[in-house]
């Protein structure tokens, strides 16, 4: 059976780092990101990466139908038994649609959910200080940052009901976060 592992935050809090490091330190675990797997789509030019461009670009949350296909998607290919993806759910909408696809699928395990919390200071000097592009832009960091926050409290709540939720300081240096997270990630395994 597969092992999910959910990694959360808000923009800027580092989670696609420190799961990416985690990831390149243990060849068992394979590492998706949902940002940079819908920013590859939109790379191609083609109608759908398109669409997704028109949301990411204004820092709005990509529809459902192509975030949980593309989650799915990664799953299901994935080369190894241990499963982590970031950057997804970032509302209710997202949680519940990943959650039946669980309930459909058997052969997989969501194990926990990491969220990697910062302080909005810190997100904002990581974010505005990166030079990618749209995403430096002030108007749309604050945009992304509500998106987030708004639906916060009951994606934390929906986990820790079921036991899911572990949270963890993303104030620290990187060495720090990735001991801890992947110290966590192993006791799971």
């Amino acid at each position: 059976m597969k092992k999910l592992f959910l990694i959360i935050g808000a923009p800027g809090s580092g989670k696609t780092t420190d799961a990416e490091l985690i990831a390149e330190q243990n060849s068992a675990i394979t590492h998706y990101s949902t940002g940079d797997m819908l920013r590859a789509e939109v790379a191609t030019k083609s109608a759908l990466g398109l669409e997704i461009d028109s949301y990411i670009s204004k820092g709005l949350i990509v529809p459902i139908e192509v975030a949980i296909k593309t989650i799915t998607n990664a799953i299901k290919n994935a080369p190894t038994d241990i499963i982590i993806i970031d950057g997804y759910p970032r509302s209710m909408e997202q949680l519940n649609a990943l959650d039946e696809y669980l309930h459909v699928d058997s052969s997989l395990e969501l194990a926990s959910v990491i969220e990697v919390r910062v302080s909005e200071e810190t997100a904002r000097d990581r974010v505005l200080g990166r030079n990618r592009g749209a995403d430096d832009n002030s108007e749309v960091f604050d945009s992304r940052m509500k998106v987030y926050t708004e639906p916060l409290a009951d994606i934390q709540a929906f986990y820790k009901a079921k036991n899911l939720l572990h949270v963890i300081s993303g104030e620290g240096t990187i060495e720090t976060i990735v001991s801890e997270m992947g110290s966590f990630i192993n006791s799971k395994m």
